[in-house]
């Protein structure tokens, strides 16, 4: 199937973390298919310090060719997670993407890790990707019913369990595997349901609003959230039967596309040596 053929036109695409960066990147590119987004965030109020709120999130899904529907949400809350869903379907008259990009960061070790900020993390990677992956999953399985190829797209890396990723901030990395766990097994377990399953991660760091978490990370050295969105278009749209149980990396699924030149979307045009990413050796 060409890339003019591809589309996300009518889907309904569930997106967590949706007020800005890399998700608020995905549901714009979708948007300008005709999709349906449920933007899912805790963020309605301006912010001096993380620009962006649910409710320009929702002008701009509008202004790019979609229909929004603002969830004021807190995904470690099972009872906002399933009324988010529910409002969804009775909009939209279901859900066939879930996307799981919500995640917190906090890159301190063990003795600097406050058990508050341990149980953040913990909360919303991988008890929010579950927890959302759960309330979706009756929508998905009717969508994969319907012949609609459902999809769960998780914004995680690849499992590794090598020592130096878990050495300076074993709570984040156990959060963020535990995104990644949920990948590997419900990628299986939803199989015989029709459900594709993935997981993408960038290759290198992206300017979004949690680089303000990691201290002197230069956001020129960074490449932009569109890099991240336009991958996860190409997986999204792929046709049925989508690829499921894969960990994709941003860079390998636009070359897969025949997309090689990636400096449009470099921060600082002209960059050749990026900030790598975690989790990538």
């Amino acid at each position: 199937m060409s890339t003019s053929e591809r589309s996300l036109k009518g889907k309904t695409l569930f997106i967590t973390g949706a007020s800005r960066g890399i998700g608020l990147a995905i549901a714009t590119k979708a948007a300008a298919d005709g999709a349906n987004i449920a933007l899912v965030a805790k963020t309605v109020d301006p912010n001096p310090k993380l620009p962006g709120t649910l409710h320009s999130a929702a002008e701009a899904v509008r202004a790019a060719g979609g229909q929004a529907l603002v969830l004021q949400t807190d995904i470690r809350d099972e009872e906002q997670v399933a009324k988010a869903v529910a409002q969804t379907i009775e909009q939209f008259g279901g859900i066939d993407i879930l996307v799981n990009n919500a995640s917190a960061i906090n890159l301190t070790p063990t003795a600097a890790t406050p058990m508050k900020r341990f149980d953040l993390m913990n909360g919303v990677n991988a008890r929010g990707t579950f927890c959302c992956t759960q309330a979706c999953l009756p929508a998905l399985t009717a969508s994969a019913k319907a012949g609609r190829a459902p999809q769960v797209l998780t914004l995680s890396p690849p499992l590794s369990m090598k020592p130096h990723w878990f050495a300076n901030h074993v709570a984040y990395t156990m959060a963020k595997y535990g995104m990644s766990m949920c990948t590997l097994g419900h990628a299986e377990e939803f199989k015989r349901i029709g459900i594709a399953v993935n997981s993408l991660w960038p290759r290198t760091a992206i300017a979004t609003a949690a680089l303000q978490m990691i201290p002197g990370v230069d956001p020129k050295l960074c490449r932009k959230p569109e890099i991240m969105s336009d991958a996860a278009w190409f997986i999204l749209t792929n046709p049925a039967p989508a690829p499921s149980g894969n960990f994709f990396i941003d860079d390998e699924v636009l070359a897969a596309n025949g997309i090689t030149d990636l400096e449009p979307y470099s921060v600082e045009p002209g960059t050749k040596n990026f900030l790598p990413d975690f989790f990538l050796d």
